[in-house]
């Protein structure tokens, strides 16, 4: 039985099918979104750590993306819980799940797009390839 789910989650729109889907398909589990900020500055989902734009710190929009999926989990009489952590996107996934005992992975299929997902490789699978839980990846 599947008790606790980890839901990487981005900025892009391509991320949340992956919580909608998490949502659906395991309504009894633990559901815990994660944002991972890469310092190396090619972060999941296009951003930086210590990046200050437009819409403001990594924390801040992380913050902004952890309140829409609260929200979208109360629409759905859910809560979970949110983290974020640090390191290269892929490796931190695969790090958290093990470190803190998920039962599976539940990610949208692209979190990063253009020349970055090209250089860098796909998030979801290397996730897919490391991870020592089920991984459903979500289109």
């Amino acid at each position: 039985m599947t008790e606790r789910v980890l839901v990487p989650l981005t900025d892009s729109n391509h991320a949340w099918p992956g919580l909608e889907y998490a949502l659906e398909l395991y309504p009894e589990a633990d559901v815990t979104v994660i944002n991972v900020v890469d310092p190396a500055g090619a972060g999941y989902g296009e951003r930086s750590s210590g990046d200050e734009n437009e819409r403001g710190t990594p924390e801040d929009q992380a913050a902004e993306l952890f309140t829409a999926a609260t929200d979208l989990a109360n629409e759905s009489g859910r809560e979970l819980t949110t983290t974020l952590i640090e390191g290269r996107p892929a490796a931190a996934i695969v790090d958290h799940s093990e470190d803190h005992s998920f039962d599976a992975i539940v990610m949208g299929s692209r979190g990063r797009s253009g020349v970055s997902r090209v250089l860098l490789g796909s998030v979801a699978g290397t996730v897919v390839e490391n991870a020592s839980v089920p991984v459903t990846v979500v289109p």
